[in-house]
């Protein structure tokens, strides 16, 4: 970047890191509530006061693309490639069961909701991995704009915050053990927060398993955003097939709006597998790995302040309730798949 560009960049840019930074400060306050939902929220409301500010597009635009994508590498520094092994085969036939539950649903649901595909694909992809960090790994892969991405995140917060109070009801309903219920939450509750939340509440025994699962099912970023990334130079996620709940969303001024560019290879998740392999060598340590992690975590509010600061909330308005009963549709089905394998396979 030139140092005219840069120069042009930093109003915006500081706008975005100063509503991280205090959104960061507030998720370590609330964290059920957590500074990507705060930072994406103050966003949307710096935007409404300041209206559409040109001066500030050229760091907005830096904070929402550049920065979330380093953000998701530095991620990987705190996934070591062992944990896979640690949560044994079984663990991993559950995540797959309820991944592909999950995208199944997203496909299906969403175009008989008549919901666009790019905002189904990011409901599918927070929903089936790990939330938020998912939803930012998918965005830019699939061209997704910002009024999505922000639609999506706020529609897997909603599920997230519901988790937490409803699993341990129903774990405790349904007779399950430790570590059924250390696997269950660790495969059907999306951010890290509200697995730890659940999970711990339930016992000691549960909340460690439930975070080691809920590791490894981060590692899930890699092979779906490869297939997502493939699918978009495809040009899948362009527009949708028309239906009945398609034409009622698919009006002129949003066809011309909603044309995502086909995305290119996704380097950012290679570079988020490197660094997870450094930190499973010992090259990177694990001080330096939670460090790093905890700097991407900072990097994803000011990005998520970014992407609220250019959210049209009237092209959210016109989605309407199908995005979030597809988030339902969706969260029911990795929900009742995880339960189900994990009792099947473990006899949780």
């Amino acid at each position: 970047m030139t140092q005219g560009k840069l120069l042009a960049a930093l109003p915006g840019l500081a706008l975005c890191t100063s509503i991280g930074i205090a959104a960061a400060f507030l998720g370590r306050l609330l964290p059920l509530v957590g500074g990507a939902i705060f930072a994406l929220g103050l966003g949307i409301i710096a935007r409404f006061v300041l209206g559409r500010a040109p001066a500030l597009s050229k760091g907005i635009s830096l904070a929402s693309k550049p920065l979330l994508q380093g953000a998701i590498v530095l991620l990987g520094a705190k996934v070591s490639l062992g944990t896979v092994a640690a949560v044994g085969g079984q663990s991993l036939l559950v995540m797959l069961g309820s991944l592909a539950s999950a995208f199944l649903v997203a496909v299906i649901a969403g175009r008989a909701l008549g919901v666009d595909r790019s905002l189904a694909a990011l409901i599918g992809t927070g929903t089936a991995i790990c939330g938020g960090s998912a939803i930012a790994a998918a965005a830019p892969v699939i061209g997704a704009d910002d009024s999505d991405t922000a639609y999506a995140f706020s529609v897997i917060f909603a599920f997230n915050l519901a988790a937490v109070f409803l699993f341990p009801a129903l774990g405790r309903l349904l007779g399950l053990s430790d570590q059924g219920f250390g696997l269950w939450a660790g495969t059907a509750i999306n951010d890290t927060s509200s697995v730890v939340a659940a999970a711990y509440a339930w016992s000691m025994t549960a909340g460690d398993y439930a975070v080691i699962v809920k590791l490894t099912r981060t590692l899930m970023i890699v092979p779906v955003t490869l297939v997502l990334g493939f699918l978009a130079r495809r040009g899948s996620f362009e527009a949708s097939a028309p239906g009945n709940g398609d034409r009622a969303l698919q009006t002129p001024e949003n066809i011309a709006v909603k044309r995502p560019k086909r995305a290119g290879v996704p380097w950012f998740i290679f570079a988020f597998l490197a660094a997870s392999l450094l930190r499973t060598l010992g090259i990177i340590p694990e001080a330096l790995g939670k460090g790093m992690a905890e700097a991407g975590i900072v990097l994803i509010a000011i990005a998520l302040a970014g992407i609220g600061l250019s959210t049209d909330l009237r092209r959210m308005a016109k989605a309407g309730w199908r995005p979030l009963l597809l988030g339902l549709l969706v969260w029911a089905a990795v929900a009742a798949s995880s339960l189900g394998l994990g009792n099947l396979l473990n006899g949780a």
